[in-house]
């Protein structure tokens, strides 16, 4: 059997270089080579990096890690409250301080993987995501495990670039395709799972943890990643690195922070004085942000989002895409998960059970789209927000004939259909972003597109979340989900069209 592995390895690999059309280092005398741009002492004697079927399985454990734990703590929050005291605003933080920490680091941390090597800024991640994952399972104190958490949301947005610029600095042609298709599989896949498997885990109550459960179940994972990652993801980095932009990092914290923070923070403390102050910031900070990268541009200094990048139509279209539907898509997690618990009464198992349907939809999507892409191009994207928007119709439909008595049975139509929806969507959009960036800002690129996703994905928990808990208050649970829905609906009409400009032809 290990012969037999070894040599499926090694059929990987060879077909792999073959598919690049990179000049072997001792070319044929009768053929005159051109010159090649300058490489690292590493690619050098080696030759090029090749992603092996076991080092792309590794990378994406990496980029699912993140993801689950953004999600997984939706069904936990109740058991949390009950064992720390931590209150509401204590609970928004739990969920926030991750995502806000994960979203200000990402493209620094894709930055600093294209320069030091992003299989070293993989491991380091890694290691530091398996650690405070400890930290926020023995926690305790409520604030202690909010301190954790957002040290787990910063070794998150070291890990997570670098699963990208990876893909995209050892891939080429079709395995980067599906590779990307991949990707973007284990993104929404982990989105799901995280909120079944926090169910589970929690109902679970392994060995007396509860809710502590929830994070501790990384710890294994990550020693497994790193002795991987060792073994299987090759060391890429930027022939050009470039060095840290301060005054960009620091205007883009400034910007996400008095954005995400009140927005996650406010309703729960009661909309004091410092939340609009900072609403009032985020603006002018992201003004600032844009005109000091653009001077840095033109300065020939490299910026962290260097203005250049955005220019790619892909890329920029993608992103503006990107924006209500991960709003829309974290939204809908988030209120289902309080809805189900709190308004129908669900444990945390059957809650995460009614996901189950979305999950296996989105993954047959996800193993169609490349096929289907092929053939019809970013119209596939189109066409999924059109099934997503009758999926969630149906669930509203569910919702309005069927409470109180509403159950598993009555929310899978919808869920599936939306499941499946999404899952013709998100792949493609992730792969289509990515598709015209230089293979030496493959950090740089990723850093952008997920930090985009990330932020959408706390804005959706703070605005969408927010709006449900408010309505539910004055107007109750079902009425207050309906209306959440058709704010989903109105957000996904926005994705279909916004898809019509998407570039037509995909690669």
């Amino acid at each position: 059997m290990r012969r037999l592995w070894y040599q499926a390895e090694r059929r990987w690999i060879v077909s792999c270089v073959s598919e690049t059309t990179v000049r072997t280092t001792h070319p044929s005398p009768s053929v005159p080579t051109a010159p090649t741009a300058p490489a690292t002492a590493a690619s050098a004697a080696a030759g090029p990096a090749v992603l092996t079927p076991l080092g792309l399985l590794t990378v994406l454990l990496g980029a699912a890690l993140p993801l689950i734990d953004f999600f997984i703590v939706n069904v936990a929050l109740p058991a949390i409250d009950a064992d720390l005291a931590a209150g509401p605003a204590m609970l928004e933080l739990v969920v926030g301080g991750y995502g806000v920490a994960y979203s200000v680091l990402l493209v620094l941390g894709g930055r600093i993987g294209d320069t030091v090597g992003r299989r070293r800024l993989f491991v380091i991640g890694m290691a530091a995501f398996g650690l405070t994952s400890l930290a926020c399972g023995l926690a305790p104190t409520a604030w202690t495990l909010v301190g954790a958490r957002v040290a787990q949301g910063a070794a998150a947005a070291l890990m997570l670039p670098q699963v990208l610029a990876t893909i995209q600095a050892t891939t080429q042609g079709p395995r980067r395709a599906r590779a990307m298709s991949l990707y973007g599989a284990t993104a929404g896949l982990s989105m799901v799972a995280g909120q079944i498997l926090g169910g589970v885990l929690v109902a679970a109550d392994v060995a007396g943890s509860g809710w502590r459960s929830v994070f501790l179940v990384n710890v294994p994972v990550v020693v497994a990643g790193l002795v991987l990652a060792v073994r299987a993801v090759p060391e890429t980095r930027s022939e050009r690195p470039a060095s840290v932009d301060v005054p960009g990092t620091l205007l883009l914290g400034l910007t996400l922070v008095s954005l995400l923070l009140p927005l996650t923070e406010g309703r729960a403390a009661g909309w004091p004085l410092w939340t609009w102050v900072a609403l009032a910031v985020s603006p002018f900070a992201a003004l600032a942000f844009y005109l000091t990268e653009r001077r840095a541009d033109r300065l020939g200094r490299t910026p962290l989002v260097p203005p250049s990048l955005l220019r790619l139509v892909s890329l920029r279209r993608g992103l503006v895409m990107m924006l209500p539907f991960s709003m829309g898509f974290s939204g809908f997690m988030f209120v289902v998960a309080v809805a189900l618990q709190q308004g129908l009464r669900m444990g945390p198992v059957a809650a995460g059970l009614a996901l189950v349907p979305m999950a296996l939809a989105f993954f047959g999507a996800s193993l169609a789209g490349p096929r289907l892409v092929g053939r019809f191009g970013s119209r596939v994207v189109t066409a999924g927000g059109l099934i997503q928007g009758l999926g969630i119709a149906l669930v509203l439909a569910a919702v309005w004939y069927g409470w109180p008595d509403l159950g598993l049975a009555g929310l899978a139509p919808g869920v599936a259909v939306a499941g499946l929806g999404q899952g013709l969507q998100l792949p493609v959009l992730m792969r289509m972003m990515l598709s015209d960036v230089p293979a030496d800002r493959a950090g740089v690129g990723s850093g952008v597109m997920v930090t985009t996703q990330q932020s959408s994905l706390a804005l959706g928990v703070a605005t969408v979340g927010t709006l449900f808990l408010a309505l539910a208050d004055s107007l109750g649970m079902r009425a207050a989900l309906a209306v959440t829905l058709l704010v989903q609906l109105a957000l996904i009409a926005l994705t279909v069209a916004l898809s019509l400009r998407l570039p037509r032809v995909m690669r």
